[in-house]
C-alpha cells in the first residue's frame, strides 16, 4: 500500500524530530546527528506500518522460532510471510530463490540458514555492496547421519525389501513369505570396508570419524583442508593427492564439496575419469549437490555393474535406475538443524548490524571488530577494492576536523571493507556527521556506507549510480 501525501509528511516530520534528539552517549554532552529520512521514500512502502528505531528483518521460507527468538523485540521488527517489509535492513531465507527486485535499497545484509548460497545472487549482492553470510557446519550432523543412512541403504537393499513386503502385504501373502523371500534382497556389512571422502570441511570430517567408529577404513581427498578440520579427523585416515586416488580401493564414496559454477569449478566433477576408476560394486553417496555428478558417466556405470547411486537430489536420468536410490532434499531437514542454522543466521545478522563484525561471509572479508570506544561513532564504508580508497575517505575525515581513533581495512576480491572508529568528543554541543558521510559515500567507487551509533535503523547511505540514497 502506498502512503498518502499527508502520512508521509507526518512520518517526515517525526523523522526529523527524532534526528535532532539522538541517543547520547551516557559518558558525554555532545549530541551526534546521522541521516535518516532523504531518499526515494516510494520504496519504503507502507509508512503507517514502519517501526521507528527498529532493525527490520523480511523472512523468506518458514524460518525457526528459535532462530528468530535471537532477535530481541525491542531493537528489531521481524516480517513474517507475507507481511509487507519494503524497507528491510536485512534479509532471512532458506530455499527461496532470492531475485535483485526483492532486495529493497535499504538492504545491508543478508543470510542464508544454511551452507550453500545458490539461491543467491551473490554475485550482483557484491557489486551493491551487500554481504551475504551462510550457516556453515550448522546442519553438519543432520547431513552426516543421512549420508551414514545412505551407505546402509546402499549396503542391504533396504529400499527393494520394504517395496517388495509393500506388495505382498496387499495380496496378503507378507506373513507366508516373509522368510521365503529374504534371500532376494542379501547384502554386506560396512565394518571393515573403505569410505572415501571426498571434501572434508564440517561434513566431511564428521562423516569420516563416525564411520571410523563403526569399524570402516577412511581415505580422504581435500586440497583446500583446514586446520580446524585436520584436527577432527580419525587419525587412521590416509590422504590423497587426488579424487582418482580415493575412489580407486574404496567401497562407499561421500561427497561432501560445494557446488562452484563457471570454469574452474565443480560442475560434473564427478564424471567418466573419476567414475571409471571406482571399484564395479562401489555405492556412490551424493548428499552435497546433484551437479556434481555426471548423470550420463553415472548410468553408464550403474548399468554395467552392482555398484549404487544414493542422493537427496532429483536426477531425471536416474530416477528411476534399478541401483539408484533418490531420496526428497532431507540432508538439513531436521527440527535441530533448522534451529541452529536459524540460529546461527540471526546472530550473524546482529552481529553485523549492531557492531559492523563480519563472520560466514560467502563474499565479504571476515572482521572482527573489538569494541567500539564510549567516546566514538563507528564508520563503515563499502567500496570497489581500488587503489587510494582509504586515503580518499579518511581525507574527508580529516577535513571535517575529526579524528580517527582506530581503523580496520580488509578486502576480499573486489570488495574493501573498511571500518573506522570516529572521536566525538573535544566539539561543540552538536557532531552532524550527515555531510562528511555524503561526502565519502559519493566518491567514486563507494557503494555504501553505515554509521553505526544511536538508534537502531538509522545512518544508512548508498550511492545509486551517483544519486545519494539514505
Amino acid at each position: 500500500m502506498l502512503a498518502t501525501r499527508q502520512s508521509l509528511t507526518a512520518f517526515l516530520q517525526r523523522s526529523t524530530r527524532a534526528n535532532a534528539s539522538l541517543s547520547q552517549n551516557l559518558f558525554l554532552s555532545t549530541k551526534v546527528q546521522v541521516e535518516h529520512g532523504r531518499g526515494q521514500w516510494k520504496t519504503y512502502g507502507d509508512i503507517q506500518n514502519f517501526q521507528e528505531n527498529k532493525f527490520q528483518v523480511q523472512t523468506f521460507n518458514k524460518i525457526s522460532p528459535v532462530g528468530l527468538g535471537k532477535f530481541p523485540a525491542d531493537k528489531y521488527d521481524v516480517r513474517t510471510g507475507d507481511s509487507e517489509a519494503a524497507n528491510a535492513h536485512a534479509i532471512l531465507l532458506r530455499s527461496h530463490k532470492l531475485k535483485e527486485e526483492e532486495v529493497p535499497h535499504t538492504v545491508r545484509a543478508i543470510a542464508r540458514c544454511g551452507a550453500g548460497t545458490n539461491n543467491v545472487p551473490v554475485a550482483r549482492m557484491t557489486e551493491l555492496g551487500i554481504p551475504v553470510f551462510n550457516t556453515p557446519g550448522a546442519n553438519a550432523n543432520a547431513v552426516k547421519e543421512l549420508v551414514l543412512c545412505g551407505m546402509f541403504l546402499g549396503s542391504r537393499r533396504i529400499v527393494d525389501g520394504i517395496n517388495h513386503m509393500t506388495e505382498l502385504g496387499k495380496q496378503g501373502l507378507a506373513k507366508e513369505r516373509v522368510e521365503k523371500d529374504k534371500a532376494m534382497f542379501g547384502g554386506r556389512e560396512i565394518k571393515g570396508k573403505t569410505l572415501a571422502v571426498i571434501g572434508l570441511g564440517h561434513i566431511g570430517s564428521s562423516t569420516a570419524v563416525d564411520a571410523a567408529k563403526l569399524g570402516m577404513k577412511t581415505v580422504g581427498y581435500d586440497p583446500a583442508l583446514s586446520i580446524e578440520s585436520a584436527l577432527k579427523l580419525p587419525r587412521t585416515i590416509k590422504l590423497t593427492d587426488s579424487i582418482v586416488s580415493a575412489v580407486q580401493q574404496a567401497d562407499y564414496i561421500s561427497i561432501n564439496i560445494p557446488y562452484i559454477k563457471g570454469e574452474g569449478g565443480t560442475h560434473g566433477i564427478i564424471g567418466k575419469d573419476v567414475i571409471s576408476n571406482m571399484k564395479p560394486d562401489a555405492v556412490l553417496l551424493n548428499f552435497a549437490r546433484g551437479e556434481l555428478v555426471d548423470s550420463e558417466a553415472m548410468k553408464e556405470f550403474l548399468d554395467g555393474g552392482n555398484g549404487k547411486y544414493v542422493s537427496d537430489f532429483p536426477d531425471d536420468l536416474l530416477w528411476d535406475h534399478k541401483n539408484a536410490i533418490i531420496l526428497p532434499h532431507l540432508g538439513a531437514s531436521t527440527e535441530e538443524a533448522e534451529d541452529a542454522a536459524a540460529s546461527m543466521a540471526a546472530e550473524t545478522i546482529k552481529n553485523f548490524l549492531e557492531k559492523g563484525t563480519i563472520v560466514n561471509s560467502v563474499n565479504f572479508p571476515e572482521t572482527s571488530l573489538p569494541d567500539r570506544p564510549e567516546n566514538a561513532v563507528r564508520f563503515v564504508c563499502v567500496n570497489q577494492n581500488l587503489p587510494g580508497m582509504l586515503a580518499h575517505i579518511t581525507e574527508a575525515f580529516a577535513k571535517a576536523n575529526l579524528n580517527i581513533l582506530q581503523q580496520i581495512n580488509h578486502s576480499r576480491g573486489e570488495i574493501a571493507y573498511n571500518v573506522m572508529d570516529v572521536d566525538i568528543t573535544d566539539h561543540d554541543d552538536v557532531l552532524s556527521f550527515k555531510e562528511v558521510q555524503e561526502v565519502i559515500t559519493m566518491q567514486e567507487g563507494v557503494l555504501s556506507s553505515r554509521i553505526i551509533f544511536g538508534k537502531a535503523g538509522q545512518g544508512y547511505a548508498k550511492n545509486l549510480m551517483g544519486e545519494y540514497f539514505v
